[in-house]
């Protein structure tokens, strides 16, 4: 599928074999993590030009604006690489659940126990 991507950009990315990116939505004032998507070329430039989150659906085999059907909008505030250009981290401002359960964030339901380790702290 032909993007309107920046060549330069979409060369940089390191995509997984179905050709999508992992995307983290954040909220932007508190960073909190809200959820994660996938995007491909297409979806990222909608992204940076529309101010509107756009993600792949791989189960739908579409894209999917958040909040079109939702209303749960999320607006965006920045949108960053990691350092391998093989994560997509896109800061927003979340209106309404970001989850598709209705809860706030897609990480707050299946917190999960972590032991604690005698192991001293590594320092750095």
């Amino acid at each position: 599928m032909s993007s309107n991507l920046d060549p330069a950009l979409s060369a940089r990315l390191k995509r997984s074999p179905d050709g999508l990116v992992p995307a983290i939505a954040q909220q932007y004032d508190t960073g909190e993590v809200l959820m994660l998507g996938w995007m491909d070329d297409e979806a990222l430039h909608r992204t940076l030009t529309t101010g509107r989150c756009t993600y792949w659906s791989r189960s739908r085999q579409e894209y999917w604006v958040k909040g079109d059907t939702s209303g749960h909008f999320q607006h965006v505030k920045s949108v960053a690489l990691d350092c391998d250009a093989d994560t997509v981290l896109v800061k927003v401002d979340q209106v309404g659940a970001a989850c598709h359960t209705g809860t706030r964030t897609c990480f707050d339901a299946d917190v999960l126990p972590v032991s604690a380790s005698d192991a001293d702290p590594v320092s750095e």
